[in-house]
């Protein structure tokens, strides 16, 4: 038996029928077509997963899609800005390409997910405030320190 449900992904409206366990990483994924959340632990211990739903970082491995019935859904897509021409990579996107945030990048949708919530509610975050925003998120390639550099460097302006 399925459910009925609206969710906003990205600024899309989208009707969908679930499964009442579906989680919402696999019904954006599967329904919506968006790619970019991975699935790693399956467990919200890995972050890989992230979304932000209604401003909030949210493991959606373990977030039932039919919590976010009525939400406003944000993935790692829909972070880039758009300009006349299309899309292109927000100002975080591009500073953790330039400054080693990225290597394997399947941490990456979560970290950019985490690291945009915090600048969305403090824009000029301590070090230590970075790390802890992150700090769901696991990274077995760069060692954090290019990923922290890239927030830090969006946050005093020099990305």
């Amino acid at each position: 038996m399925s459910v009925s449900i609206t969710v906003t992904v990205n600024g899309i409206t989208y009707p969908l029928d679930v499964d009442p366990h579906a989680s919402l990483l696999h019904t954006v994924r599967d329904q919506v077509g968006l790619t970019g959340a991975k699935e790693g632990c399956d467990d919200s211990e890995c972050g890989a997963c992230m979304m932000l739903v209604d401003g909030r970082p949210t493991n959606a491995c373990s977030y039932l899609a039919v919590q976010a019935d009525g939400a406003r859904v944000i993935t790692v897509e829909g972070l880039a800005e758009q300009d006349g021409a299309g899309e292109r990579l927000s100002a975080l996107q591009r500073a953790m390409l330039s400054r080693g945030g990225v290597q394997c990048g399947f941490c990456t949708p979560g970290m950019l997910i985490s690291a945009t919530a915090l600048l969305e509610r403090t824009p000029h975050p301590s070090e230590d405030e970075i790390r802890v925003a992150l700090s769901g998120n696991l990274c077995r390639c760069t060692g954090y320190d290019g990923i922290v550099k890239a927030v830090a460097a969006v946050a005093d302006g020099t990305a």
